[in-house]
């Protein structure tokens, strides 16, 4: 018997498949990311009850309580939610477009290219009172240039009769050292304030975000996850293979363009508001593909809730285990998945 099901309208003029598990799933990590929510917003230096927390929500709570939350937490909250959805549905549709387990934005250097982005806007763009001389929304229009330059440099040189996985990779380890020496000559052509501000950012950190960039954030992620879900029967056909997949009547090379503009988009906006947070784009999808299938309609949702978590939880744990020190969240996601991408390298190797 079939896992999927179908669900149509009563004059069929909307039907679509879907996976009763992967809706399980899907609402298993939603509790435990609303939690983790909950739990995010009352945990600090000053606790506050997640009764009182719930409280603000519904426009009651002490002022002091509202200043905590909705001031201080609420827009780091938001902005790892967001980071990480961004960063791991970007890992997840790269995987599917180049059909490597290996791949994820910042490891072949999207993120690197999002990054030199940045540093060179805030070392361009600020005078001598280390004040920005253009607005900041301009700044994840510089990400996305940055990481889509970086991804088509990338493929372009990786493509060879098609790509090969390790070859891309290599490719990509290169490219974002290149990245990575341009950012510090950026760095050093700068303020110096933004210099050690850049360096805080690199690492991966949602530490010192506001309202104004979440504002900016949100709706820009929301758009590319909608474009993403809507083009997921797409990436299910480039993972059959170039020929498997011409053969169905797919666009191969017009799928990959939008395929790799989605996913840059996505890096270069998650990277412009919270730096280099690493391997949450190669740990969520492959976690995602273990729970939910390797179906992109359910694999998209699932990726960018436990992306969410990931990001949310390591900002969690560097705010409170080292109180009243901050760790960057990037320090805990690069603890995890540098193990972890040694682990896919080998078993790579052995397959």
């Amino acid at each position: 018997m079939s896992r999927y099901r179908v669900f149509r309208t009563k004059k069929d003029w909307f039907s679509f498949i879907y996976d009763p598990k992967s809706i399980i799933i899907f609402s298993l990590l939603l509790i435990g990311l609303l939690i983790l929510f909950l739990f995010s917003a009352a945990l600090g230096e000053i606790f506050v009850h997640p009764v009182d927390v719930l409280k603000l929500f519904i426009g009651e709570g002490t002022e002091m309580h509202a200043l905590i939350v909705n001031s201080f937490r609420m827009p780091r909250i938001l902005t790892a939610i967001f980071v990480g959805i961004g960063l791991a549905v970007s890992g997840a549709i790269l995987q599917g477009m180049i059909r490597n387990p290996l791949a994820s934005p910042d490891i072949i250097g999207i993120t690197g290219g999002a990054g030199v982005a940045v540093v060179a806007f805030l070392a361009m763009f600020s005078n001598k009172d280390n004040a920005l001389t253009v607005s900041i929304q301009w700044m994840p229009f510089a990400s996305f240039l940055g990481a889509l330059a970086v991804g088509f440099m990338v493929y372009v040189l990786a493509y060879k009769n098609g790509i090969a996985p390790m070859t891309l990779i290599l490719i990509g380890i290169g490219i974002s050292a290149l990245a990575q020496a341009l950012t510090t000559m950026f760095m050093i052509m700068g303020p110096i304030f933004r210099a050690s501000q850049a360096n805080i950012w690199l690492t991966g950190s949602v530490y010192g975000a506001n309202w104004l960039e979440v504002k900016i954030l949100i709706p820009i992620i929301l758009v590319l996850l909608f474009f993403s879900l809507l083009v997921a029967r797409r990436i299910n056909a480039q993972e059959l293979g170039e020929e498997t997949a011409a053969g169905i009547g797919a666009h191969l090379q017009r799928d990959r363009l939008i395929f790799l503009t989605l996913c840059t988009a996505m890096t270069g906006v998650a990277v412009a508001f919270a730096g280099g947070i690493g391997f949450v784009g190669l740990m969520a999808p492959h976690i995602a593909r273990r729970l939910a299938g390797s179906s992109y309609g359910a694999l998209i949702p699932v990726s960018a809730l436990i992306g969410a978590i990931l990001v949310l939880g390591a900002d969690l744990i560097g705010r409170t285990m080292f109180s009243p020190l901050e760790v960057p969240a990037g320090v805990f996601t690069a603890t995890i998945g540098a193990p972890y991408f040694i682990f896919l390298l080998y078993r790579s190797k052995r397959s």
